[in-house]
């Protein structure tokens, strides 16, 4: 913690700093001491190796870098560093080892230079890392032309563009070779043929538009890893032996392409692939049975195609899969029985099909560690399977679109992973190895929009049952899932009333109860739900005064439209006096027990008057004489002064 002291330069003999994995901050020292105790004008002269990644350092690159003559590795990765890359870079005549990923580096050639041509001088380097910074500019042979020693060149994630010639031999064999984002078509790169050993290539967002040649899938029997995603890709796979060729990939991506044609059934003699990624491309045809041999498949994505046919029963025999695209495609007949094998899945996605018939009920005990369901827009019938409730695992619920009948199980609240408040990490769903690059996406409608989820995909807990046939009362049960962020069951016949429970449901951000049948009241707690955004109970039978308090005062009257009995802001139909007259009632109704209650008294105390003294005397003879003898005293004196009065008023 803390930032890098100037008086690091009094270390002379240091030949090895590593200071990764802390918390430094701010610039490097412009100037650092030493110099003056010692021969040499180089601070840390003897210095071979500098580790500063996984820091928080910011500002440029200072100068004195360029005087550590002796340097073998910079490792400057992950930080925060600014400002385009120093031409002394070029004076490091003995650098094997240069990584500046993950930085905020620009700049753009020839002003001050996004890679310095002196960069062609390291003759030693044979690692050049600069992944994920603001680069810009165009490469040219010249950058490369020393580079004999060069084994690993990733400049992934930057604005670079190659102007190289297509009949250009490297001097180089390059083992990766990542320049993803970079332009580098619209021909695909015919000095690639010369890359012999290499074991990772990506090509990604390259703005190549041709056909793949023929000569790239014998490029390299060594190679593992191949990325040629969103590119503009044309014509078909080929339909030769690949697995003759690379018998060794372990990943292979195609998607966002313009490939046509039908998977080959030579796919299933890559026997060691984990991953394949056909995803948003243009083929045709069924998906080839001769993908089961392909046993070690973890994520097998070939969504967005126009492939038909019915789903492979033989895909049952790939037992390490974990996720599973089939979507957006035209697929049809019944889930077959043999997927409840594969008991590893995380992510079922048939969304967008034709398939028919009903949901099973062992899609309920097959998969324990079921993450993502999506069965969306199909033709499934029939009764939800009670059975659902033990997909404990389950994040994303979506039957929407469908031909669904019935109630919607009580046992849904048994969904113990939507019954939390904060939920594990999953936009990667795999841990290690080539599958680990595969990034999860999940297509969510929610809010009147299309969502799409990468990276925040552990944001995503929903239910969609929205535009089926289902019935019955609104499940009381789904408000014990504390964890949902999207619920959604609209367009189907559920009626009922809004249970006030559902203020529980505090991580909701969008509710849609549309074109439904459910009455009485919005209930009041609705107005707890604080990070609600998105409200639609439209089209149902509410009545009664909304409850425009809270978060509720957020919502317009499109929130509320098509229920003709709801009164009251935002909506232009205002309630009646019902609460005056209601309180003018009670008012009447109090004071009538006022008025009952004071006669009653006055009664009571008249009486308690005349007949308290009656019995008194009745007991007690002389004190009856006694109190007649003091009447009628007074009687007489008053009738005395009566007429003393009169008198004088006529003398």
């Amino acid at each position: 913690m803390g930032s890098i002291p100037s008086s690091i330069g009094n270390f002379r003999n240091l030949q090895y700093l590593d200071l990764r994995f802390n918390k430094l901050n701010g610039s490097l020292p412009e100037i650092v001491n030493g110099t003056e105790t010692c021969n040499s004008n180089s601070p840390l002269p003897n210095l071979r190796v500098l580790y500063l990644e996984y820091n928080q350092l910011m500002g440029k690159l200072p100068n004195w870098l360029g005087e550590l003559k002796h340097l073998e590795e910079l490792r400057l990765f992950d930080n925060q560093l600014q400002g385009s890359i120093p031409s002394f870079i070029g004076n490091f005549c003995n650098l094997q080892y240069l990584d500046l990923s993950f930085n905020n580096l620009n700049g753009s050639l020839p002003e001050i230079g996004s890679i310095p041509n002196l960069i062609g001088n390291l003759s030693n380097l044979d690692s050049l890392n600069l992944r994920n910074n603001q680069l810009s500019g165009t490469l040219t042979e010249q950058h490369f032309w020393k580079l004999s020693n060069l084994d690993y060149l990733n400049i992934d994630s930057n604005s670079f563009r190659l102007d190289i010639s297509s009949n250009w031999t490297p001097p180089f064999q390059l083992r990766t070779l990542s320049m993803g984002s970079c332009h580098i078509g619209p021909a695909f790169p015919a000095w690639l043929s010369s890359q012999k050993y290499l074991m990772d290539l990506n090509l990604s967002n390259a703005s190549i538009s041709s056909s793949i040649p023929n000569w790239f899938w014998n490029i390299s029997c060594q190679l593992q890893s191949l990325i040629l995603s969103h590119n503009q890709l044309q014509g078909q796979l080929p339909n030769s032996n690949i697995g003759e060729f690379l018998p060794n990939l372990l990943f292979l991506s195609l998607s966002s392409n313009r490939i046509t044609g039908t998977i080959p059934n030579s796919i299933g003699h890559l026997s060691s692939l984990k991953v394949i990624d056909f995803s948003s491309n243009n083929l045709i045809g069924t998906i080839p049975s001769a993908i089961n041999n392909c046993s070690s498949l973890i994520v097998l994505d070939l969504g967005n195609n126009n492939l038909f046919g019915m789903i492979p029963k033989s895909l049952d025999q790939l037992q390490l899969l974990k996720s599973l695209h089939l979507n957006h495609n035209k697929l049809s007949g019944e889930l077959p029985s043999s997927l409840q094998n594969l008991t590893g899945l995380d992510v079922l996605d048939l969304s967008y099909n034709n398939l028919s018939g009903q949901i099973p009920a062992w899609i309920g005990t097959a998969f324990p560690n079921l993450v993502i369901m999506n069965l969306r827009s199909n033709m499934f019938s029939g009764r939800l399977p009670s059975m659902l409730s033990n997909l404990t695992s389950l994040h994303v619920l979506d039957l929407a679109q469908n031909n669904l009948t019935g109630e919607i199980p009580i046992t849904l609240v048994e969904l113990k992973a939507m019954a939390k408040d904060h939920n594990m990490s999953i936009s990667s769903l795999y841990d290690n190895g080539q599958s680990s690059r595969y990034e999860e996406r999940l297509i969510v409608i929610t809010k009147g929009r299309v969502l799409e989820y990468t990276k925040t995909l552990s944001l995503v807990m929903s239910i969609d049952m929205s535009d089926n046939n289902l019935s019955g009362k609104f499940p009381e049960g789904i408000t014990k899932l504390f964890g949902l962020v999207f619920l959604n069951l609209s367009m189907n016949h559920i009626t009922g009333r809004i249970p006030e429970s559902i203020s529980k449901l505090r991580q909701l951000s969008s509710l849609d109860l549309s074109s439904n049948k459910l009455f009485d009241s919005i209930p009041s707690s609705m107005s707890l739900l604080s990070s609600l955004g998105y409200l639609n109970l439209s089209k149902n039978n509410f009545s009664g005064k909304i409850p425009f308090i809270g978060q509720m005062s957020t919502f317009t009257e499109l929130a509320f439209a098509g229920n003709p009995n709801l009164c009251g802001t935002p909506l232009i139909i205002k309630c009646q006096d019902s609460d005056k007259r209601q309180s003018v009632v009670e008012d009447k109704i109090d004071g009538g027990y006022i008025n009952q209650w004071f006669y009653l008294c006055i009664d009571l105390g008249f009486a308690m008057g005349i007949l308290v003294p009656y019995f008194v005397f009745a007991m007690k003879r002389s004190w009856c004489d006694a109190y007649f003898d003091l009447v009628d005293k007074i009687v007489k004196w008053l009738l005395f002064k009566r007429r003393v009065t009169y008198a004088r008023n006529h003398a």
